[in-house]
């Protein structure tokens, strides 16, 4: 008897590992850093974030504070403003202000109090409520 047939009828000798498929454990570890990497991320990745807020509520303030006048916003009519960054993109930003993570809890201390969080800013605190910073947060992060 060969050498490579008594290694495939032998019972009791394990057959080597098939070369053409890799081990599931590299696998199950790659898609458990996948997961952690992205719940890390704020949860972006995966639609919008939790900001406890409705989008279309926070389209329809965005409109009524005439946030337009200073962004190009889409799906807001008249939002042409150049004074300001375009939101465009807004949902798949990092980062709010060229450096605030761009996270849900940053994102509507921000909408509250913009020079709070970045004194210098041109931006203006408008006066919103929590709820209604969180409901204007819930739109942007819809704009991808």
């Amino acid at each position: 008897m060969s050498e490579s047939n008594r290694a495939s009828s032998d019972p009791v000798m394990p057959m080597p590992p098939d070369p053409c498929r890799p081990c599931a454990w590299p696998q199950r570890v790659s898609t458990a850093l996948c997961l952690a990497l992205l719940a890390a991320c704020g949860g972006h990745g995966a639609g919008t974030p939790a900001t406890g807020g409705d989008a279309a509520t926070g389209k329809r303030l965005v409109t009524q504070y005439q946030c337009g006048a200073c962004h190009a916003i889409p799906e807001v009519p008249g939002a042409g403003g150049d004074a300001g960054p375009p939101l465009a993109h807004f949902g798949r930003l990092s980062y709010i202000a060229n450096g605030i993570p761009n996270q849900p809890a940053q994102l509507t201390a921000w909408l509250i109090d913009p020079p709070a969080m970045k004194p210098g800013t041109a931006m203006p605190a408008l006066g919103l409520t929590e709820q209604e910073a969180r409901h204007m947060a819930a739109f942007l992060y819809t704009l991808k």
